[in-house]
């Protein structure tokens, strides 16, 4: 294996490492975040003396608050949305390469994903197929429905597109264009505006890290999407108050008439966070989950795209969960890190060879 193969092999498998142990630690306080609010999680956090947070968050008994994901209580990666469809961008691009199409994530959806685990935009989108789609749709027939109107629905600019994403950026290193138009192909089947570009901002911007640094690659990513789109603005106010305490109070309060689980406000901490600790890993991930809103949501991403153009992921982030990764997908119960690593490094290869 050459060098390049080597450096692809590193930065893959820094954001797997990243993207799991952010999103373990967000997801403790997840619903506590989005149900309670921002004091409530501040509240909880000092009660554990958790704050500022550096490690996986303490338990202790109270409402929304999830044990399995809790320091000394994690035995593995617990099954999350936020991961499944990292698993399921992974097993699209597998079959279809960059010839992948909104039609083929619907029928993903179909074959691969439970409709109990899907949430907001996602189950709406979800629903019209079942409903209207076709019952042989899933197994190649065209679609009954134009599949734009799955993503007719009030959900279509919140979060969940973006966290599809991440994938799409790992598998094109040096190619943003390619992986914003992959993130938006996805992203389409239940989102739209900001929905879709908060998702092919994260894609390029993954993407970019492979070959510029961060400030250039944040330049390179924003440009994949409308300078006057909502998202961008979300993205420039973020890095604007990086290296700044008050940032995400300021956050919050700029977007506070939104849902905790929109785009914009969530992809705002995101940019906050990572480039406030481009060099600690800890801190980007912590800080990020600290600011509440979609918390496991944020940690993912920000712990992908630092593993992206950082250093090693701390073992002290990585030793609790043993490489051992749970879904919630149908017919896939665990699968060892190092195993989704080697195939996300085949699909990237395949892709910079001009393979489809």
């Amino acid at each position: 294996m050459g060098d390049s193969d080597d450096a692809l092999r590193a930065r893959i498998r820094r954001a797997w490492l990243g993207r799991i142990s952010g999103c373990q630690l967000g997801k403790p306080v997840e619903v506590l975040s989005m149900r309670e609010g921002h004091a409530a999680l501040t509240e909880y956090l000092q009660s554990v003396d958790a704050s500022p947070v550096r490690d996986y968050i303490p338990y202790r008994a109270r409402e929304h608050v999830l044990e399995p994901s809790c320091r000394d209580r994690i035995a593995r990666s617990e099954p999350d949305d936020d991961i499944n469809y990292s698993l399921l961008a992974l097993v699209m691009l597998e079959e279809h390469g960059r010839d992948l199409t909104t039609a083929d994530v619907a029928r993903a959806w179909l074959r691969h994903l439970p409709a109990g685990m899907t949430f907001t935009a996602e189950r709406v989108a979800y629903r019209i197929l079942l409903e209207r789609a076709g019952h042989s749709f899933a197994d190649g027939a065209p679609p009954k429905i134009d599949l734009a109107e799955c993503s007719d629905n009030r959900f279509n600019d919140w979060i969940g597109a973006q966290i599809r994403a991440d994938v799409y950026g790992w598998v094109c290193p040096g190619k943003p264009e390619l992986a914003a138009e992959l993130a938006r192909r996805d992203a389409a089947l239940s989102h739209r505006d900001a929905g879709v570009h908060g998702a092919m901002f994260v894609a390029a911007l993954g993407a970019a890290l492979a070959e510029k640094g961060a400030d250039a690659a944040l330049e390179v990513a924003i440009a994949q999407i409308p300078s006057d789109s909502l998202a961008a603005e979300a993205v420039r106010l973020g890095r604007s108050l990086a290296g700044r305490a008050e940032g995400s109070a300021r956050i919050r309060e700029r977007y506070a008439a939104l849902s905790p689980v929109h785009t914009l406000n969530n992809l705002a901490l995101v940019v906050w966070a990572l480039y406030s600790h481009l060099d600690d890993f800890g801190a980007a991930i912590g800080d990020v989950v600290e600011a509440g809103l979609d918390t496991d949501c944020n940690g993912a991403t920000v712990g992908a795209l630092w593993g992206l153009q950082g250093s090693e992921i701390p073992e002290q982030w990585t030793r609790p969960w043993q490489g051992r990764v749970a879904f919630s997908l149908a017919g896939i119960a665990e699968i060892g890190v190092d195993e989704l690593i080697d195939r996300t490094v085949a699909v990237a290869k395949r892709l910079s060879a001009g393979a489809r």
